[in-house]
C-alpha cells in the first residue's frame, strides 16, 4: 500500500490543477504571449509539482519508511529515501 494512501486525493486534485497550468502555459506559447508572462506560469507550475513531490516524500518517510524501520529493514528504506531526495534536487 502506498505512503500516500491517506493523501492519494489532495494528490490527485494537484497534478489536476497543475495538468491545468502545464495547458495553459501551451495555449500562452500558442498564442505568442510575452515571455517573462510564459516563464512565470512556468515556475509556478515548476512550484506546484515541487509540492506535491515534498508532500510524497512527506508520506514515505511518515509511513514506508518507518514501517521498514519497525520490521527491521529500515537501511535498505532510507537508502531509497536518499536517492529520491538526489534525483528531486538534480532534477532528474
Amino acid at each position: 500500500m502506498p505512503g500516500y494512501k491517506s493523501h492519494k486525493t489532495q494528490v490527485q486534485t494537484r497534478l489536476k490543477r497543475i495538468e491545468g497550468q502545464v495547458r495553459g502555459v501551451q495555449k500562452m506559447v500558442d498564442e505568442d504571449r510575452y515571455c517573462i508572462d510564459v516563464l512565470t506560469q512556468v515556475g509556478a507550475a515548476k512550484a506546484a509539482l515541487d509540492a506535491v513531490a515534498l508532500l510524497l516524500l512527506q508520506d514515505h518517510t511518515e509511513h514506508c519508511v518507518v514501517e521498514a524501520i519497525q520490521a527491521g529493514d529500515g537501511s535498505k528504506k532510507i537508502l531509497e529515501l536518499n536517492e529520491a531526495v538526489q534525483r528531486l534536487v538534480r532534477g532528474r
